[in-house]
């Protein structure tokens, strides 16, 4: 009685044992699928050498600025050059106290300070803001063309 019980335990354990990997083999294509925009999101983490949820936040608030400022027509137009723009608009960390990080944006980048508080609580320096942006410039005029780039380059200035 005690080997049968011991038998169907170890079965069950060979059956676990076996199971897991196939399990854990699928898990990075089921997160990636769930990431916005992953070819964007691949580009600034290994450009960048940032963490995909501070790729895809970042990015988010820097489209979320763009979209602020760019009339809708336009601002469509981006979106269009960006798989899974949604996602990456949802994903930028609320906004919320921006006074006084006008000064911790450093250069020509204080423009976008409105972006620097979504970087910090990315864990993200504020002069990452103005690293982020050439990487999201190049990436939607390699899918929209010139002209798009240039919409975006505008408003993120």
């Amino acid at each position: 009685m005690i080997v049968s019980e011991l038998r169907s335990a170890f079965f069950v354990l060979c059956v676990f044992a076996l199971a897991v990997p196939a399990v854990l083999a699928q898990a990075p294509a089921m997160t990636q699928e769930k990431t916005p925009s992953p070819e964007l999101v691949g580009m600034l983490t290994k450009d960048l050498n940032v963490t995909p949820k501070q790729a895809t936040g970042g990015a988010g608030a820097l489209f979320g600025l763009a979209k602020s400022r760019l009339k809708p027509d336009q601002f469509s137009q981006v979106a269009a050059a960006v798989p899974g723009m949604d996602g990456l608009l949802k994903a930028a960390p609320a906004a919320g106290g921006l006074a006084g990080l006008g000064g911790a944006v450093p250069g020509a980048a204080g423009g976008l300070a409105p972006a620097a508080a979504a970087f910090q609580k990315l864990g993200l320096s504020p002069d990452m803001v103005g690293k982020f942006v050439p990487v999201l410039t190049k990436f939607v005029g390699s899918k929209g063309g010139a002209d798009v780039a240039s919409l975006l380059a505008g408003a993120l200035k």
